[in-house]
This record gives structure tokens, sequence and C-alpha cells, in this order.
């Protein structure tokens, strides 16, 4: 896989966000013209584009921001079990620690930290634009 893409509104914000959890903004771009429109399957696009890189350099996240046409909406805080793509999970060190920061910056913890077996912590948070993202803490 090469990346996962997100849309939203509000780049900055939600660039801050993931940026808060570890990864590092690997570029942004603007694009526009025919052959976006074609690959993409609409008329007039332009779009800005922020590529978004995990620490250990193996996963990226492509965010997007449509100028033209708008983005269109779907419910912001949808729950965990809407059809779709609904969360992007994260292997974290410290879950505490990654929480704390990602809730000084407006995150939501969604249910509450939860030890799965002997193997892992594990809770959901939602970001910015209602992104949801699960952190994993392994156990030793």
């Amino acid at each position: 896989m090469d990346n996962v893409g997100i849309v939203v509104n509000d780049l900055e914000a939600v660039i801050a966000f993931f940026v808060e959890l570890g990864l590092e903004l690997e570029g942004e771009t603007t694009v526009e013209g025919p052959s976006v429109d074609r690959i993409v399957g609409l008329d007039g696009v332009r779009s800005d584009i922020a590529m978004m890189r995990t620490p250990d350099g193996h996963s990226r996240l492509e965010l997007t921001r449509f100028h033209t046409p708008p983005a269109t909406t779907a419910e912001p805080n949808a729950p965990v079990n809407t059809l779709g793509i609904r969360r992007i999970m994260f292997a974290v060190e410290d879950i505490e620690d990654v929480l704390a920061r990602l809730q000084a910056n407006g995150a939501e913890l969604v249910g509450e930290v939860v030890q799965y077996e002997d193997s892992y912590r594990l809770c959901y948070v939602r970001g910015p634009e209602g992104i949801l993202v699960a952190l994993a803490e392994q156990l030793s």
C-alpha cells in the first residue's frame, strides 16, 4: 500500500494533528487540470494535497482539501460501525503521553483506554473534522 487518502476542510489543523501524532510532513502541493479531472472522475478539480509520512517511513497519509468542486459532507462524527473506512490505527510507545498531547490539541477520547489481554493497550481518538484514529501500545 502506498498511502491512505483523507479529504479535509481545514488542512492546517489536520496536518498539526498528525504531526502531534508523530507523522512528518513530507510535502505539499496544489493539483489541477484535465489529467487530475480524469483520474478522480470530477470536472474542474483544484485541490491542495499534503503528504504525511509515518516515523518508520513505511506508510503515508494523503490529506486533500478540495477548492473546486467543493467537498461533500458525510456525518462528521459517525460512529465506528458506519460503513466505509472509519479509522486508522497507529502503534505508539506510550499511549498515555500520545493521548495527552492529542487532547491538549483538541482531540477527544472516544471510549476509554483498555488493555486487551496481555498484548496491547488500545483506544480510539477523534481528531479534527471527526477523523478517528486508534492508538495501540504493545505490552512487553
